[in-house]
């Protein structure tokens, strides 16, 4: 992900960047603006999503342009789809009545990634939605935000944004910028202003995926819930009542017999099996490669 902060858009548009840094950048951005123009709506989207309705993310959009010149931070949450555990979650309350925004609803809390078992209980209550990071506000609103609950960070901010459009720029940048605190916008501002009451949630309806393991390449792939999707040149895969994802760089043959959402990544020196519900745990082992200094498979 990046953050698009030297040249900003007529429509004040800023995609997020890493997450450890998003607060940061995100914050930036809202500084710069807030320097311009107090009242403009800033908006954080992921770079990396995959939307399938164009037109019912853009009224999911346009609802929560509304909620937030009311003065509310605006989160777009997607109704899921499955039970998940590679996602956070977000509990929806009452409705907020915002004119202009008829899907708002308050947001009760949000929910750090779940087991499977917590994540199956909250999609059958219907009231949780995932987190898909998109975070709708004003400059002003978001910067009072971040100034009560990370004021050293937002006094940097301040500080770059004073001399962004100024000869200056680099000198206040280059030194201040790596020292800003690296954390999320989720639990820099996101996560206490839930809880203190103070956020939106737009149902979001529009069919999307973060892309962000195997398993969403699965499910992207795929033409069909018992498919199995194969990914790679020249793979050889013979299948017989079994359904997941290959994604092969070797000449192997891989032969499947009676497994369900496999996931198997074959490589010239490596071997990856797991499973979709286990996708996400990929990033232990990647961690693990690179404490045992074998960062060299990656």
């Amino acid at each position: 992900m990046r953050a698009q902060l030297p040249e900003l858009a007529d429509d004040h548009l800023v995609s997020e960047p890493s997450p450890k840094e998003s607060a940061a950048a995100i914050g930036l951005a809202a500084a710069i603006i807030d320097a311009r123009d107090p009242e403009a709506i800033v908006g954080s989207f992921p770079a990396d999503h995959v939307i399938a309705d164009d037109e019912v993310f853009r009224d999911a959009v346009r609802q929560a342009v509304a909620a937030a010149q009311v003065g509310a931070l605006v989160t777009i949450g997607i109704q899921p789809t499955e039970a998940s555990s590679a996602f956070g979650y977000i509990q929806g309350g009452t409705s907020a009545d915002v004119p202009g925004a008829q899907s708002a609803k308050n947001v009760v809390r949000f929910v750090e990634k779940p087991d499977y078992a917590t994540a199956e209980k909250y999609v059958e209550s219907g009231d949780y939605l995932w987190n898909a990071g998109m975070f709708i506000a004003k400059a002003s609103v978001l910067m009072g935000l971040l100034e009560s609950q990370r004021p050293e960070l937002a006094t940097k901010l301040r500080e770059i944004a004073l001399a962004w459009d100024t000869p200056e720029r680099d000198d206040v940048m280059g030194p201040v910028w790596p020292e800003l605190e690296k954390v999320a916008i989720d639990y820099a501002v996101a996560e206490p202003t839930a809880e203190a009451g103070g956020m939106l949630v737009i149902p979001g309806e529009f069919g999307w995926d973060d892309v962000g393991d195997f398993a969403a390449l699965a499910r992207m792939h795929a033409k069909g819930a018992s498919d199995l999707a194969v990914l790679g040149e020249n793979t050889m895969v013979l299948s017989d009542s079994s359904s997941g994802i290959v994604v092969s760089q070797s000449k192997r043959l891989v032969s499947l017999i009676g497994v369900d959402d496999i996931v198997i990544v074959d490589t010239p020196d490596a071997l990856l099996v797991t499973t979709k519900k286990n996708a996400q745990r990929v990033k232990s082992v990647v961690d693990l490669l690179k404490i045992n200094n074998q960062g060299d498979i990656l």
